[in-house]
């Protein structure tokens, strides 16, 4: 796990000059996995001050070119970050409150998983959200899951 110390180290790693601003986007992908780009800015704001939307929306999205980052985007929820990367783990989404967490990729036979055809690609991901209501949300234990 990275600690703050690593930061300038990771990003010298992929040939990035170490900036304020990319450090303390690092910095809160870290500590606060699957958040959106608001929540980021809101971090970022914290720590350094003034930073503007523009300069948080391109310092992610090197960070995501460059792999120290991952974007992932539910259906109907905005973008988010988290720092998990080159591990192809999955995701769990409450379908009511929209929380996120990591599912480790699934064991056992995964049919869904090997593509029946490539159609020529190199595939090297295979992307799956599981959907359902998170203990918070649930308020039977044989509630109905609608989507929203």
């Amino acid at each position: 796990m990275a600690t703050p110390l690593d930061y300038p180290q990771m990003l010298r790693e992929v040939s990035l000059r170490v900036t304020r601003p990319r450090v303390s986007v690092l910095s809160a992908v870290h500590s606060h996995p699957h958040a959106d780009t608001d929540e980021i800015i809101g971090f970022v704001r914290d720590d350094l001050g003034d930073v503007s939307h523009q300069a948080v929306y391109d310092v992610l999205r090197a960070l995501t070119a460059v792999g120290l980052v991952r974007r992932i985007q539910p259906s109907g929820s905005a973008a988010r970050y988290e720092s998990r990367v080159g591990d192809n783990h999955h995701h769990v989404v409450c379908r009511s409150c929209g929380a996120i967490a990591d599912v480790d990729c699934a064991v056992g036979t995964t049919p869904c998983l090997t593509a029946s055809h490539d159609h020529g690609f190199a595939i090297d991901e295979a992307e799956v959200i599981y959907w359902g209501l998170c203990p918070d949300c649930t308020t039977t234990p044989n509630e109905q899951l609608s989507p929203q």
